[in-house]
């Protein structure tokens, strides 16, 4: 049996927890998900401003903080932490962490292959439209390629203390270890299955552990000091998910279903680099106090493609808000976007989009929202998207005037002028996996 962690759920989780998971009980592997759709975009924004930056830069300190307590547990760390940049971030890890054994998993990164993959006639669809990538092609940022976590385990398999990677599946990185330890074919589809619906149950972290409960979560105890989700899998592929005891939260067959569901799609398969599996094919059961049982597993081959992330510029965007005050709060907020769509007209100003929410009164749940008759307070939030990013400067400069020539009570406005940033949109797409090319390098 073996013990693996999941420290972090996206980056910007919880920093205290990966630390308090290493230092409160055995573990073997420490895992950390940091990338999501927009996180990609995010690091390439960075990238582009600096050429050493496109990681999660909260990793290497994290490293560098860990390092004591990794040498002398012996737990060894896989993380997608490298973005758009694994390298950049292993050689901070090495200098913040000297002495430890690092690996870069890389040949996710296809930005520069894009067009050789057109020539090829790869079309590169719109998973959720339909669009050939020739529409967006011209505006790429970056792209890359969900890998498995075959190159992962062969990362470990060199000795690697730490395996930093750039975009690879989230449940990717706690399946490695199965497959370093245990020795599972690339044809064992149950217990790649297996390693998958365990990865996917703490790939975000607390959120199996308690955190955002839409079950009883009153009832969910200390949340301040949450634990994190741990797996212990037997070679079988039957896993218990549990967590360090005496720490916060709590593991139970409600939290693992409510994660289970969570991005799962067509639950009979749910397609991964590795395996395909069968989400209700197993058993999870309570077997005692914050620890359940997982069993029974199936899954079936691997298709024969790999998903693209890809990230486009979309023209530009500014979002501004202001808060009015009761009385007559939501009737002021109400005004205060007339009067700004109204003035955006005369100044003959068009976008893509023209978007406002009401914040305190059905921001989240629009007509389903429970109505409140007169709000203490509420924010409306006004937003626009463009290709014009003159037209979307002049945009920020109408809602403050509001403050001295709109309706009374409005404050909030400290910030001053909303700040005009580039929109970076998500093509998901696949790619024939033949394509992809995974590389394992040790840098130290």
């Amino acid at each position: 049996m073996i013990r693996i962690a999941n420290g972090q759920g996206f980056w910007g989780d919880w920093l205290e927890a990966p630390v308090r998971l290493v230092e409160l009980g055995p573990l073997d592997y420490l895992t950390l998900d940091y990338l999501a759709e927009v996180t990609m975009a995010i690091l390439e924004k960075q990238k582009r401003r600096n050429p050493e930056l496109g990681y999660a830069r909260d990793f290497p300190p994290l490293i560098g903080r860990l390092a004591p307590k990794l040498r002398e547990t012996g737990v060894r760390v896989l993380a997608n932490a490298g973005g758009l940049n694994p390298h950049a971030c292993a050689r901070e890890v090495l200098r913040l962490a000297p002495g430890l054994k690092v690996a870069v998993v890389s040949g996710d990164d296809v930005t520069a292959r894009i067009p050789g993959f057109v020539a090829k006639g790869h079309a590169m669809r719109n998973i959720d439209t339909g669009e050939p990538l020739e529409n967006v092609v011209d505006r790429i940022l970056s792209a890359s390629a969900y890998l498995g976590a075959f190159p992962l385990a062969e990362a470990l398999a060199a000795g690697a203390d730490v395996v930093i990677s750039g975009r690879c599946a989230d449940a990717a990185l706690v399946l490695a270890p199965m497959l370093a330890r245990f020795g599972w074919r690339p044809d064992e589809w149950d217990r790649l299955a297996a390693g998958i619906v365990a990865g996917h149950i703490i790939e975000c972290g607390a959120q199996a552990t308690g955190g955002n409960c839409q079950v009883d979560w009153r009832s969910i105890p200390d949340l301040a000091e949450i634990g994190y989700p741990i797996v212990e899998m037997d070679p079988s592929g039957d896993f218990t998910v549990t967590k360090h005891a005496g720490t916060g939260g709590r593991v139970d067959s409600r939290t693992v279903k409510e994660q289970l569901l969570y991005e799962i799609g067509d639950p009979r398969r749910y397609i991964t680099p590795d395996v395909v599996a069968d989400f209700t094919s197993f058993a999870v059961t309570d077997e005692a106090p914050d620890r359940v049982r997982v069993s029974g597993v199936r899954g079936a081959p691997r298709t024969d493609f790999l998903k693209l992330s890809i990230n486009y510029s979309a023209g530009w965007k500014a979002t501004g808000l202001l808060t009015y005050t009761w009385p007559d709060a939501l009737e002021k907020a109400q005004a205060a976007d007339r009067i700004v769509r109204a003035r955006l007209e005369r100044l003959g100003l068009a976008f893509d989009e023209v978007h406002t929410e009401y914040l305190g009164h059905s921001a989240c749940h629009g007509p389903a929202a429970h109505a409140v008759a007169d709000p203490a307070e509420v924010q409306v939030r006004i937003g626009v998207r463009g290709q014009d990013r003159a037209a979307v400067d002049r945009f920020t400069r109408e809602l403050i005037p509001l403050v001295l020539s709109g309706p009374p009570g409005a404050t909030g406005y400290g910030d001053g002028r909303p700040e005009v940033r580039e929109v970076v949109a998500y093509w998901p797409a696949l790619i024939p996996r033949d394509e992809i090319e995974p590389r394992v390098e040790v840098v130290s």
